[in-house]
């Protein structure tokens, strides 16, 4: 067991510092830093304090870029206690040991968050010390402990405390595992945020295409082991990339989330993302079976419930506002599974509490990254479908012009759409979905299956769709049901035929050019 005499503390991160190297002075740990966490512990009146440049006797130099690369701290780190040739080596040289290392890095992720920051400034948040001293010591972790997060302080301190000034060669090599992950998803961020970057001359593939990696490197620490995967003989987890969304949530309430729990929240929040006005969905097996705008985000909720109150029970719902106590009595009216939202009041907590089964998440909203998706022997990565359907722009392909209620309907039908199954068809009032024909094989089986779902009266509703009509049938199919408005991307070789049966039918008919496949 690794007997902790001497320590080095360099770290960015300077939270609770001052307390841990007050902690291991007290337990006669000699304390060796840097720059700018050399002055705070000795501001902060460390005893047993000495600078690296006392060690190294030589100054940083270069603005800081050199202070710990010198032999007398990567040998202190590198030489193992029970080889004598290496001990002889630090006492001919006089280096003295060092048994314990604390190190974060500069804050990378928080430059390259910046999208236009330049590369000076990149390059200059790339660490090189930090980096090379943690491995050091992860390498030689038999003998050197390396603590690279101050979440793990209390427990280095208590175990020290506890050994008689020794750390466990369990808990040494925990640390030292932790520390490689660390530096490997360090390197990571820098070659991916500088991948992005193209310089005069640079013909490497990422310029080509610098939304989609040259190299897809997928890393992500596991957070959850769920009790099973869609089925109860598949093993599941799930892991997080860190970026806001789902999978990152704080769960408030209720039992442990399930692999289609999950599946079915990142449905719901997807599409509840696209409203601006307050807004409620209800997913289904990941389907809208209800969606709503209103006034109030209760009033959102009572008329995306309208729509498929049946399909609702034992559903996933997402909501765009704080849920608050209103809102909360409705919900605990229908057993719903989950419940996504960007906050809840205390009362509207209180109330969904009182349901034991509800999984009520907090979730944070955030720009939507890379779609990834695995498919035998390899992966198939894309952009996100961020588009908005803007008015302006938009080809009003009938003699007929939708009228302004009209409008506020097919706009509000074309964000639902786009969350529906291909094939996908929505039938919609403004600010309510009607219902859906969601991954049917022909568009004007989805017409027909959209139809029949319906409970609420279609008479007066418009259909989105979520790829152009290829034959007149599909619209010809929603007319008798009483629609009145068509939206959809256009670009059939049969678009005249299409408009055609729309005139002849009195609908107004708007081509958007895009198309929202959702496979």
């Amino acid at each position: 067991m690794p007997q902790i005499r001497r320590a080095l503390l360099s770290v960015t991160d300077k939270t609770r510092i001052v307390e841990f190297a007050r902690n291991l002075s007290e337990l006669h740990v000699e304390i060796v830093s840097t720059g700018g966490t050399f002055r705070v512990l000795k501001d902060a009146g460390i005893a047993a304090l000495r600078e690296v440049a006392d060690v190294t006797e030589f100054p940083e130099m270069l603005d800081g870029r050199v202070k710990t690369l010198h032999p007398r701290i990567a040998g202190g780190i590198l030489a193992i206690r029970s080889n004598a040739g290496h001990m002889q080596a630090l006492s001919a040289h006089e280096i003295p040991p060092i048994d314990l290392v604390a190190v974060n890095l500069y804050d990378f992720g928080r430059v390259a968050a910046k999208k236009d920051a330049p590369l000076e400034e990149l390059i200059e948040n790339i660490d090189i010390g930090g980096p090379t001293m943690i491995r050091a010591a992860a390498k030689n972790w038999q003998d050197v402990a390396v603590v690279t997060s101050p979440s793990d302080y209390d427990s280095i301190v208590a175990e020290i405390h506890a050994g008689g000034g020794a750390l466990s060669r369990e808990t040494t090599w925990g640390l030292a595992k932790k520390a490689f992950s660390l530096t490997a998803g360090y390197d990571r961020a820098v070659a991916a945020r500088l991948a992005e970057i193209e310089i005069a001359g640079d013909k490497s593939p990422s310029s080509a295409a610098p939304k989609l990696p040259a190299m897809l490197d997928i890393r992500a620490p596991r957070r959850l082991a769920l009790r099973y995967g869609e089925n109860p003989h598949q093993s599941a987890a799930l892991y997080v990339d860190g970026t806001p969304g789902i999978a990152t949530a704080e769960q408030l309430h209720g039992p442990e989330l399930s692999y289609n729990n999950l599946v079915d929240l990142d449905a719901a929040w997807q599409l509840i993302c696209e409203f601006d006005a307050p807004a409620s969905a209800i997913i289904k097996h990941t389907s809208p079976c209800g969606c709503a705008e209103g006034a109030t985000l209760a009033e959102s909720y009572r008329r995306a419930l309208e729509a498929d109150p049946i399909s609702a029970f034992g559903g996933i719902l997402a909501f765009n506002r704080e849920v608050d106590g209103e809102t909360a009595n409705e919900i605990v009216k229908l057993k719903a599974d989950a419940i996504a939202a960007p906050a809840y009041s205390a009362q509207a907590l209180d109330i969904l509490r009182a349901r034991k089964t509800a999984r009520v998440l907090r979730v944070e909203a955030g720009e939507p990254g890379l779609i990834v998706k695995s498919i035998g022997g390899g992966y198939l990565a894309q952009t996100p479908d961020v588009h908005r359907l803007m008015r302006s722009g938009r080809r009003v392909a009938t003699w007929r012009a939708p009228g302004e209620e009209e409008w506020i309907a097919l706009e509000f039908a074309w964000k639902v759409c786009k969350h529906v199954k291909s094939n996908a068809i929505v039938y919609a009032r403004a600010g309510q979905m009607i219902s859906a024909g969601a991954g049917q094989t022909s568009r004007v089986d989805s017409v027909k299956a959209g139809a029949m779902k319906a409970i609420l009266p279609l008479e007066g509703t418009v259909v989105a769709s979520d790829a152009f009509f290829p034959f007149p049938d599909g619209v010809e199919e929603a007319a008798r049901h009483g629609i009145t408005a068509v939206i959809q991307p256009g670009g059939s070789v049969k678009d005249s035929d299409v408009v055609a049966a729309a005139n002849r039918l009195n609908l107004a008919m708007v081509f958007t050019g895009v198309r929202h496949f959702r496979h």
